[in-house]
């Protein structure tokens, strides 16, 4: 019995600074809303604030560390489910192109500098491209927290972010070498040679396993083997490569990409978000901790000096890159201001003891806290440069690309359904379409529908969905059920939405007319035009071409 009790103290002492940071970490975030600011600098500021009154050690066990990391793959991840194989080779001239080149003008810029002022070579070389990288969780987050994902800035952002990571993994390689007193070249070649593995496997999971293992676990018909599966691929990914000797966050994003082609990847990039979220908050209340209280009081003008000096000088740099890469001046400002802070890699490079032992700790420990500001203050700067860069524009804003923006979506590939995606198709209208039933969804796709297996219904998708972003809504399901439990949250959270419900017979239209939606019969030989017609009208766009039915459609674009 008393080892029992004893074990049971010992699980509550492990697991205190977590819960402790968690409660803590609310009330920053709330704090930060209040104060319009974004949460990360709620994180940092209790970080700091914290290890000011002494208590930091508190916080420096492995379960608060484990959670950090877990928070820094799982942002990677969602990186990954957004570049598929397809959109790699798409924005390889970004990733490879734009990406070294943004970091040979500011890392080099660094190196050059560190070296200018007497610093070791091998600190100048690897200390100063580690102050090339900028912070991908930082502007990741503020990518997605703007609904910037997919217009060019944010896809540059991301792309240079990823040969950031890639140079970033390089750099830990290289200053390994330098603490075993081996020769860095062979060991970074292995270290490419281990990501290039690694990439392959990748592709062939994408490929051949990633469909039959969610095929698989849809017919369990569990929401718990769902969130299961998506934690699992993101922790064993960054698991494998790590063993392999890689970054954590390389294989994340490895096995984020795996599953970016699938047409399960909302149903995933849901259950992912909410983890992303909550253990990023560990990630930089872990950077405020690691601030040392007694320096900061001692060389807070020399700390503000640096911290500002480093996001000038990162601005500038950045937006001679955007520059030279032909971006426009607007565009370069933009792009050149999100990226101006220090990276979270740049505190790991800097805390490993054979880089630290470079330099004498003060000016190290300044240079540290220098970067955490300029990641506290990363949403102030990028919006000053987002501003700067509207009043410069004289052309159209930034779009979001093809297909994002559609502004009608369909929930259920029934008859209705089909009927509705295909006179969108042959009218040239864009729409999203989703079947929350696997056995739906899997007979939609072979029948050549463009279409995401998701639960709608489930509020955790409708950031993936993009739900915001709809002119018209269409449930054509046949489940009253699934549709009595959406429409309460659509018509609370978007009530400007049309709503269109497609009924099997006209036993429930008086019901969801009271609830704000259009009811559609769609039962019997014209129901299915009727629902068409609705959703045209809601469009108010002009029908050219009727859709009767697919095949005839189909016969007709062939005569044609």
């Amino acid at each position: 019995m008393a080892g029992e009790i004893h074990d049971a103290h010992s699980v509550v002492a492990t697991i205190q600074p977590a819960i402790t940071l968690l409660g803590l970490g609310i009330g920053a975030a709330l704090v930060s809303r209040a104060c319009r600011l974004n949460p990360i600098v709620g994180y940092l500021g209790l970080g700091l604030g914290i290890a000011t009154l002494g208590y930091a050690d508190d916080f420096s066990g492995p379960v608060v560390a484990a959670m950090a990391e877990a928070g820094v793959m799982f942002l990677l991840f969602n990186l990954g489910l957004h570049f598929s194989l397809g959109r790699i080779r798409a924005e390889a001239a970004n990733i490879f192109g734009f990406g070294s080149l943004q970091m040979l003008v500011a890392g080099g810029t660094f190196a050059l500098l560190f070296w200018a002022i007497g610093l070791p070579t091998e600190f100048a070389i690897i200390g100063g491209f580690a102050m090339g990288l900028s912070s991908t969780a930082v502007v990741i987050g503020l990518v997605r927290e703007r609904d910037q994902e997919d217009c060019p800035v944010g896809r540059a952002s991301q792309s240079i972010l990823i040969f950031q990571d890639i140079a970033a993994i390089l750099l830990l390689v290289a200053a390994g070498a330098l603490g075993t007193g081996g020769t860095m070249a062979p060991a970074l070649g292995m270290a490419g040679l281990k990501a290039l593995a690694a990439f392959g496997v990748a592709v062939i999971f994408a490929r051949y396993l990633t469909g039959p293992l969610f095929r698989l676990i849809a017919r369990a018909g569990s929401s718990e083997v769902y969130t299961a599966t998506a934690l699992f691929i993101a922790l064993a990914a960054g698991w494998a490569t790590g063993i392999a000797g890689l970054s954590l966050t390389l294989g994340a994003f490895l096995g984020g990409m795996a599953v970016a082609d699938s047409r399960y990847r909302i149903l995933v990039q849901s259950e992912i978000d909410a983890f992303r979220g909550l253990f990023l908050s560990f990630f930089f209340i872990s950077v405020g901790l690691g601030i040392d209280p007694a320096i900061v009081a001692d060389n807070w003008v020399t700390i503000i000096t640096a911290a500002v000096g480093l996001i000038v000088l990162k601005c500038v740099l950045n937006v001679i890159a955007a520059l030279a890469n032909r971006w426009s001046v607007p565009g370069s400002i933009q792009l050149g201001f999100l990226l101006g802070q220090g990276s979270e890699f740049a505190l790991v490079l800097f805390a490993i003891p054979a880089v630290a032992g470079l330099v004498e700790s003060e000016p190290l420990a300044i240079l540290v806290t220098a970067i955490a500001i300029s990641m506290a203050v990363t949403p102030l700067v990028s919006t000053i440069g987002r501003k700067l860069a509207g009043k410069l524009r004289t052309g159209p804003a930034d779009e979001k690309m093809d297909g994002d923006n559609a502004p009608v979506m369909i929930i259920g590939l029934g008859p209705a359904g089909r009927a509705v995606a295909d006179a969108l198709t042959y009218n040239d209208v864009d729409f999203l379409a989703v079947e929350p039933d696997h056995s739906k969804f899997e007979k939609a796709i072979a029948d050549g529908y463009q279409a995401h297996h998701a639960h709608p219904a489930d509020p955790r998708s409708w950031d993936a969905l993009g739900m915001e972003r709809r002119q018209v809504l269409v449930v054509a399901t046949g489940n009253v059920s699934l549709t009595r439990d959406l429409t309460p949250l659509v018509e609370e959270r978007l009530p400007a939405m049309h709503r269109i419900i497609a009924l099997p017979t006209a036993e429930a239209e008086s019901e969801f007319a009271e609830m704000g939606m259009t009811p559609v019969v769609s039962g019997g030989e014209h129901g299915p035009d009727r629902v068409v017609e609705e959703v045209f009208a809601a469009l108010n766009v002009e029908r050219k071409r009727p859709v009767p039915s697919r095949a005839e459609d189909l016969s007709a674009r062939e005569a044609a």
